[in-house]
């Protein structure tokens, strides 16, 4: 087996060392030494895109905030699915990984971010939810590993009463929440529901039809006021 190539390696302030390396035709983002994804693994990308913007296809002004850039594919699969007058917003916390995504990375999601429809904020997608107020149809989290197995705490916040209350703010009525999670959590489910939306679970595979499964949590916003 070929060992791993390091081909990036950054010192975050309040992360740590974030690398990116390769073997063969695979690609890891590590942070302190710990997996955090890979670029096999990216079905379940592709069906949250999947379900966030079902029926959205032929409406126009949609908006949509990505939560999380990662490899790029669940930004490539939102595109994919919106017509051309639609608006994608990437909240990445990390530069360089949305370095990364406009260099090395770009062919993998077919170089998302060249798209017209697409704006990068480099700031926490928690902060830039709790700057706006009815602006998104469509909230696409994937930060860390989902609500379950965070490798840096800080983004505990982003899944809890708060965070759930700046995403119900920044959606238009009737909007949706899609939360990528590494494994399921009863837990966080009913904090959707406490927060005002309507929960469906998804479990996607990681990649094709088999093996590793993740979990999707879709809420759909209720009218304010309906439990």
């Amino acid at each position: 087996m070929k060992p791993w190539e390091t081909l990036e390696r950054a010192e975050v302030p309040d992360v740590g060392e974030v690398t990116l390396v390769r073997r063969g035709d695979e690609y890891v983002f590590r942070v302190r030494g710990q997996t955090l994804m890979s670029s096999r693994q990216h079905g379940s990308e592709e069906a949250l895109a999947d379900a966030g913007c079902e029926g959205l296809a032929g409406r126009s002004g949609v908006r949509v905030l990505v939560g999380g850039l990662g490899f790029g594919y669940t930004t490539r699969a939102v595109l994919d699915r919106l017509g051309p007058d639609a608006r994608v917003t990437v909240a990445e916390l990390l530069p360089v990984v949305v370095t990364w995504n406009r260099g090395l990375l770009a062919p993998l999601a077919g170089a998302p971010l060249e798209d017209p429809r697409v704006t990068v904020v480099e700031l926490d997608v928690g902060k830039h939810m709790a700057r706006q107020s009815g602006t998104y149809d469509v909230i696409l989290l994937d930060v860390d590993n989902g609500p379950t197995a965070l490798t840096h705490p800080d983004n505990h916040g982003l899944y809890g009463r708060v965070g759930l209350a700046h995403a119900v703010q920044a959606l238009r009525p009737g909007g949706v929440l899609g939360v990528w999670s590494a494994g399921p959590s009863p837990a966080f489910e009913r904090r959707m529901e406490q927060a005002g939306f309507t929960v469906q679970v998804l479990h996607p595979a990681a990649h094709g039809t088999k093996g590793t499964r993740h979990t999707l949590f879709m809420g759909k916003r209720r009218p304010q006021g309906r439990r």
